[in-house]
């Protein structure tokens, strides 16, 4: 399996009630969505691993582990997966207290199926630009790998708005070689000018 086909995003339905599994995967598929279903969140577990694209529809109450203990799970262990809680109408407070940690939504039962396939577009939307994200920071991690210790020491001060004859009397180096290295940051950081670097300063630390 190719890694475009093995990433494209999925909807992970994870709910113990088989009509409601088989009504999700119709409703989601017949929109051009990928579907996978599961009866337990062990079985889930069992299957998921962290890095898949997609989001995760979870039923708030299954025998087992619940949907509030899946979540909270997954948020120990760090999986960044969008998740909307489905709810039945007991479960709202429970459903709410959900979303305070970390859910992006909850859809009551009997739910809207236009509402609910908007949350799952938002949801797959969100998924989509946390991971041009970690692309975004895990390039600038590339680059700055790429700096000598000078040239990074020299991108701090340039950075914190040190002037380049400043930088040459803090290092005791004449002011050529501070233009030197920073010409170097410049190029290895891929920045056009110096608000672009001190915005990939930045984005390196968030």
């Amino acid at each position: 399996m190719n890694q475009e086909v093995k990433n494209s995003p999925t909807v992970f339905v994870v709910d113990d009630d088989e009509a409601m599994r088989e009504s999700l995967t119709w409703l989601i598929e017949s929109v051009g969505l990928k579907v996978e279903t599961f009866a337990s969140a062990d079985e889930f577990l069992k299957s998921y691993y962290p890095g898949r694209a997609g989001c995760v529809l979870l039923d708030v109450r299954m025998p087992g582990m619940s949907g509030l203990e899946l979540q909270g799970y997954l948020q120990k262990q760090q999986v960044n997966v969008p998740v909307i809680m489905i709810t039945g109408h007991g479960d709202v407070t429970m459903a709410v207290r959900a979303m305070k940690v970390g859910a992006i939504d909850f859809i009551e039962k009997p739910f809207n199926d236009e509402q609910l396939l908007e949350s799952i577009r938002n949801a797959l939307l969100i998924d989509n630009e946390r991971r041009d994200n970690q692309s975004f920071k895990a390039e600038i991690a590339q680059r700055l790998s790429q700096l000598t210790p000078r040239e990074s020491e020299v991108m701090e001060m340039v950075t914190d708005g040190k002037s380049n004859k400043e930088i040459a009397n803090l290092l005791n180096v004449s002011a050529k070689t501070v233009e030197a290295h920073r010409a170097k940051v410049m190029e290895k950081m891929e920045a056009g000018s110096l608000a672009e670097l001190v915005r990939l300063v930045v984005s390196a630390h968030n």
